[in-house]
C-alpha cells in the first residue's frame, strides 16, 4: 500500500469515526432537551412557536441511531491494522478515564445524569466529549469485543435486512426532522434567547450534521445495500 493509499484509508476511517461521534453528540444533546421537556419543566414547550411539538426530538434521536450502523460500516470496510490493542480497548480506557474525571472533578453532577443537566461548565462538557469519544471507539470495534456480541450484531443485521426499505425511507424522514429541529432551535435562539447562543450551538450544529448525514447516506442507498452476514465456514482440517 502506497503512502497516498494509507492516507486515504486513515482519512476515511477518521470520517467514519466522526460520523459516529456526531450521532452520539446528537443523542446526548437531545437527551437533555427531552429530559427537560418531560421531567424538569413539564409545562415547557420547547422552542415554540418555531417547533411544532417537543416530541419531534424523538425522531431526531431515531435519525442519529439509524445513521450509526452505516457510518460504522464505512470504517469497518477498511483495514487500518492495530496499534498494540483493539480499538475497543482504547475506547474502554477513555470511557473509564472520563468517568473517573467526572466523579472526581464534578461531584455535583452524578455521572448517570451527565447528559441531563443544563450546564456551561467546562469540566462537565469536557467529561461529556471524552465520554462520547470513548464510546465512539468502542462502537467502532464492537464486533471484536466478543463472539457473543458479534453473533448478536449479526442477528440484528439480519433483521435490519428484512426492513431495509423501511429504514431507508425512515432515514430520509428523520433526517429532515433533525434539520427542522435544528432550524427551530436556531430561530428560537436568535429571536427569543440570544444569551443561549453558545450552549444551543452544540445542539444546532449536531442536528444539522445528523440531517445532512442522513440525506448523504440515503443518497448512497446505504441501508438498501445492506446484506445478511455471510455464514462462517468451519475448517474441517485439524
Amino acid at each position: 500500500m502506497t503512502a497516498v493509499d494509507s492516507a486515504r484509508v486513515i482519512l476515511k476511517k477518521t470520517f467514519s469515526l466522526a460520523l459516529i461521534f456526531n450521532a452520539l453528540i446528537t443523542l446526548g444533546c437531545v437527551a437533555g432537551i427531552i429530559y427537560g421537556f418531560y421531567v424538569s419543566y413539564p409545562s415547557w414547550e420547547p422552542y415554540s412557536p418555531f417547533l411544532l411539538n417537543g416530541n419531534l426530538f424523538w425522531l431526531a434521536i431515531a435519525a442519529a441511531i439509524i445513521n450509526i450502523f452505516p457510518a460504522a460500516a464505512i470504517g469497518r470496510a477498511l483495514h487500518t491494522g492495530r496499534f498494540l490493542f483493539h480499538h475497543y480497548v482504547y475506547g474502554a480506557f477513555v470511557v473509564a478515564s472520563s468517568s473517573a474525571f467526572v466523579i472526581w472533578f464534578v461531584p455535583q453532577v452524578p455521572l448517570l445524569n451527565l447528559f441531563f443537566v443544563d450546564s456551561n461548565s467546562i469540566s462537565v462538557n469536557a467529561g461529556r466529549v471524552f465520554l462520547l469519544a470513548g464510546i465512539t471507539l468502542f462502537i467502532d470495534d464492537l464486533p471484536d469485543v466478543s463472539k457473543h456480541i458479534e453473533r448478536c450484531l449479526n442477528w440484528i443485521k439480519c433483521k435490519a435486512c428484512q426492513v431495509r426499505k423501511v429504514l431507508h425511507i425512515s432515514q430520509i424522514i428523520t433526517g429532515a426532522i433533525s434539520i427542522y429541529c435544528g432550524i427551530a432551535i436556531t430561530l428560537s435562539t436568535i429571536y427569543q434567547n440570544p444569551a443561549r447562543a453558545l450552549p444551543n450551538s452544540f445542539a444546532i450544529v449536531t442536528l444539522f450534521v445528523t440531517g445532512i448525514t442522513s440525506f448523504a447516506l440515503a443518497k448512497r442507498k446505504a441501508w438498501l445495500k445492506v446484506t445478511p452476514p455471510a455464514p462462517k465456514t468451519t475448517n474441517s482440517f485439524h
